[in-house]
């Protein structure tokens, strides 16, 4: 069982810019439109656990739901799934430990975890086992960080990196834990 980070950020570690966008994601020129692994790693996950906002952020894109796996949206707020959606997200809260108990319980073992809340909250509760970060060439001087405080520092193996469209880096970290 695993729980995976897998986001791009900027130099400086946001994830989206002051103004809350992700625009600036796509000012790489892509002509071959690569996925840069992304259909290849969802393919090894059984679900997405992501907060409301990035649902929101999501919806917003106006394209089809690009996710063939289960959605779950953590959130203490959302009553209802938006329409159309009810088959493809599901909504659920509670503590995170508890969470994936329930839905480690239903099948869903090796977990996709994102939106930067929900990346934070896992971390500070030390629930994540990999991190695979794609970094962008761009310094946007604030925004969304990737990261937040900490109780204690979490140590992460360095396994592999790759360099994407001739500028992007792709680095992939395990968790390395006490006896492990």
């Amino acid at each position: 069982m695993s729980n995976i980070v897998y986001i791009a950020a900027s130099l400086d570690g946001y994830i989206a810019d002051k103004a809350g966008s992700v625009d600036w994601l796509h000012s790489i020129p892509n002509p071959e439109n690569s996925d840069m692994g992304f259909g290849e790693f969802i393919g090894r996950v059984d679900a997405l656990i992501m907060g409301r906002n990035t649902l929101d952020m999501v919806l917003s894109f106006d394209i089809d739901w690009p996710y063939s796996k289960p959605v779950f949206v953590l959130s203490n707020t959302l009553e209802q799934v938006p329409s159309g959606y009810e088959d493809k997200v599901f909504l659920v809260k509670g503590l995170l430990d508890e969470v994936l108990a329930t839905l480690n319980q239903q099948g869903y073992k090796d977990l996709y975890i994102d939106g930067g809340v929900t990346i934070q909250n896992f971390l500070k509760a030390d629930l994540i086992d990999e991190m695979i970060i794609t970094t962008i060439p761009v310094l946007l001087g604030g925004g969304l960080p990737l990261f937040a405080d900490l109780v204690s520092p979490l140590n992460f193996k360095h396994v592999k990196c790759e360099r994407l469209l001739d500028c992007l880096v792709k680095n992939h970290y395990l968790r390395v834990r006490d006896g492990v």
